[in-house]
C-alpha cells in the first residue's frame, strides 16, 4: 500500500528544530570566524621565502584539504584524546576540526589573491619606503580583497553545509536534532524532508546573494 505522508506530527518537535537551526548557525558563523583567523596566519606564512616555515604550513593545508571532514571529526574526538591523553568534548572536536579544515582552504584563497596582485603594486609601495606590514595592509590586501571574496563566499556557504557531519559525534545540530525526532517518531521521511528544507531555506538566500554580489563585482 502506498506510503501516507503526514507532516502535522513534526509541530510537537518546534522546539528541537529552532535549537538545532540556532546551533547550526553557531556553528557556522564561529567557525568561519575561528578560519578566517586561521587562514590569513598561514597564507601570509606561506608567502614567507623561508622552506623551515612553509613546510609546517603545507602540512597543515594538505592534511585538512585532503582527507574527508568526517574522517577528521572522528579521528580528533575518538583518537586525539587518547594521543593527548585528555578528554576533548564534542562541541571543541567539532570547533577545531571545522575550524582547521576551513582555515586550510581560506589559507590558498589568501595566499592566491595575494600573490595576484602585480608585481608593480609591491614595488611601488616598497619605493614608498613602506614597512612590509603597512604595504600589506594598506596597498596589497585592500586589492587583494576584491579578489578573495567570491570564492570566500563560497567557501563560507559549503561551511554551513559541512555542519551537519558534527551530528556524527552527538553535537545537537538540525540533522542530530532529525535524528532524535526519528527515534522517537519512527518517521524518518517526513523528518529528513523537513530538515533538507530548512537546509535549503538556509543556503538558497545566501547563495541568491553570493551570486548578486559576484556579478556586482564583475561589474565594476
Amino acid at each position: 500500500m502506498p506510503y501516507e505522508w503526514s507532516f502535522g506530527f513534526l509541530w510537537r518537535y518546534e522546539r528541537l528544530f529552532v535549537t538545532g537551526v540556532e546551533v547550526t548557525l553557531a556553528f557556522t558563523i564561529g567557525t568561519i570566524f575561528l578560519g578566517l583567523v586561521i587562514g590569513l596566519l598561514i597564507g601570509i606564512g606561506r608567502l614567507s621565502p623561508s622552506r623551515l616555515l612553509n613546510a609546517p604550513l603545507i602540512a597543515i593545508i594538505e592534511v585538512f584539504r585532503c582527507t574527508p571532514l568526517l574522517v577528521q571529526i572522528i579521528w580528533f574526538y575518538y583518537a586525539l584524546p587518547v594521543i593527548l591523553n585528555v578528554q576533548i568534548p564534542a562541541l571543541v572536536a567539532a570547533t577545531l576540526v571545522l575550524s582547521f579544515y576551513t582555515g586550510a582552504f581560506y589559507a590558498e584563497i589568501f595566499r592566491g589573491g595575494i600573490v595576484s596582485i602585480e608585481r608593480g603594486q609591491w614595488d611601488a609601495a616598497r619605493a614608498l619606503g613602506l614597512s612590509r606590514w603597512t604595504m600589506m595592509r594598506l596597498v596589497i590586501l585592500p586589492q587583494a580583497v576584491r579578489r578573495m571574496v567570491p570564492p570566500f563566499v563560497n567557501q563560507s556557504i559549503t561551511q554551513l553545509k559541512n555542519t551537519s557531519l558534527v551530528s556524527t559525534i552527538a553535537v545537537p545540530d538540525l540533522l542530530y536534532q532529525g535524528q532524535l525526532i526519528t527515534a522517537d517518531t519512527y518517521r524518518p521521511l517526513e523528518t529528513y524532508t523537513v530538515v533538507a528544507l530548512i537546509y535549503f531555506a538556509l543556503l538558497f538566500p545566501a547563495t541568491m546573494l553570493a551570486q548578486a554580489y559576484e556579478r556586482r563585482l564583475a561589474a565594476k
